[in-house]
């Protein structure tokens, strides 16, 4: 008995090496590789097949043989999500866990190899990091040494390619898990030792910041519960995916406000050609559900928040906005603007996008150039 298990084992393990070097095997790989009889090779892969350790891929086409790969008892994937949104030259790359600490693994080793990688922040099972585009050399290997990093991120038409290096988990990640995710188009291996290096490719997709405010009154109603709903609602369009729902507290002695004076921002991920689709969603959704006329609603396209626009933000958060001022800096930044007296803070709330919650929350907190 003890041999027929170690003889299976050994043909689990020939399947799964074809399997994770080509994508597939046939009998005639098994025959060859393992110097047995064709109809040896083809009794272990039925029988592999019955166990539901083996899937049959494509079936015998003409001369097109059979084609079957391995499947393995440990989860088919813990990467959910891997998909990037582009900035000029700046490229936002997320990716979505099944686990926090499969996160914060990847989120530490990633900071080790620096690089092309240039900010990385995590949230829960989330992933974020800020790249540019280029190639670097890292060493990747043992402690203490990083494990896996980003080695090169290239556009390519309407993709972006992330080049990834890697040895042991992350390399099992990269050759088994990462193809699963939603998000991945395709995924390209080599290796050199016990290195290996992927070409990863996901869709170009349009970072949209959506700002929102004035959407309560006295009676009743929250900025930040209608902005949720906005962005449970526009994920619900095929190809846009949620990221994120920020609050930020504004001047808190501005007497107009409704309570804590509060506005709320949303990230989503959306295909470039239903960009326009989506703000005009966010628009109408923002106007029927709004407790007052008064709602606002600033788009912004892309993620980088230049300085000077930054600098509306902070004089949200210390002093009072103009009549008038928000539509001018709207214009030179080219956000768009929709709405009432609301617009002014909504156009706040893009203004501070990418901050901390620490900062965004607490108005004593400086907002940082």
């Amino acid at each position: 008995m003890s041999g027929v298990i170690k003889r299976r084992r050994e043909f689990l393990q020939m399947m799964r090496s074809f399997t994770l070097e080509h994508g597939y095997f046939t009998i005639t790989d098994i025959q060859n590789a393992a110097g047995v009889p064709r109809s040896t090779a083809q009794d272990w892969i039925m029988r592999l097949v019955d166990e539901g350790c083996v899937i049959q891929r494509e079936k015998k086409q003409g001369r097109s043989p059979a084609r079957y790969a391995s499947l393995s008892a440990l989860p088919q994937s813990t990467c959910q999500k891997i998909f990037t949104t582009v900035d000029g030259d700046q490229v936002r790359i997320y990716h979505e866990c099944l686990s926090s600490a499969c996160a914060a693994y990847c989120e530490h080793h990633h900071a080790l190899a620096g690089d092309i990688v240039q900010e990385i922040l995590r949230d829960g099972a989330l992933l974020r990091e800020s790249a540019r585009m280029g190639r670097c050399e890292i060493t990747i290997g043992l402690h203490p040494f990083p494990a896996v990093g980003v080695v090169g991120v290239e556009r390519d038409g309407d993709d972006i390619i992330q080049h990834i290096r890697c040895i042991g988990g992350p390399a099992f990640s990269l050759t088994d898990m990462m193809s699963r995710a939603d998000g991945v188009c395709d995924v390209q291996v080599r290796r050199s030792g016990g290195v290996v290096e992927g070409a990863i490719r996901t869709r170009v997709l349009t970072h949209l910041i959506i700002g929102i405010d004035d959407t309560d009154s006295r009676e009743g109603g929250a900025t930040f519960a209608l902005s949720l709903a906005l962005l449970q609602f526009l994920g619900g369009i095929k190809g846009v995916i949620p990221i994120d729902h920020h609050v930020a507290m504004l001047n808190p002695d501005i007497r107009e406000k409704t309570a804590g004076n509060s506005c709320s921002s949303i990230e989503l991920a959306v295909p470039p050609h239903l960009v326009d689709k989506v703000s005009d969603r966010a628009i109408l959704f923002v106007g029927d559900e709004a407790l007052t006329p008064e709602w606002g609603v600033a788009v912004k396209r892309g993620f980088r928040i230049d300085p000077g626009f930054r600098a509306y933000g902070r004089k949200a958060r210390e002093g009072r906005i103009g009549p008038g001022e928000a539509a001018l800096v709207a214009k030179r930044f080219a956000i768009d603007l929709h709405g009432g007296r609301g617009t002014t803070g909504a156009l706040a709330a893009v203004a501070l996008a990418g901050l901390p919650n620490e900062i965004l929350l607490d108005p004593e907190r400086e907002i940082p150039s």
